[in-house]
């Protein structure tokens, strides 16, 4: 099953940004930041902190939420 990637903008360090993400990645990211209590452009930030080279911000945050849900 492919679902298409939607669009939806973030702020980061005070600078708006466009990310496509799969629906279920959007899902999964909020359900995240919500367990976390920390607000998504927060959350986004964070990770945004920790890419590597190249990485872009869409595919750091899919691994983020797949590394979230592998732990046990």
């Amino acid at each position: 099953m492919t679902t298409r990637p939607a669009k939806h903008s973030l702020t980061l360090h005070g600078h708006r940004t466009s990310v496509s993400l799969e629906p279920e990645f959007w899902d999964a990211f909020r359900t995240i930041a919500a367990e976390r209590a920390t607000p998504l452009n927060a959350l986004a930030a964070e990770i945004d902190a920790l890419r590597r080279g190249e990485e872009g911000l869409a595919s750091a945050i899919r691994v983020f939420c797949l590394n979230h849900y592998r732990r046990p």
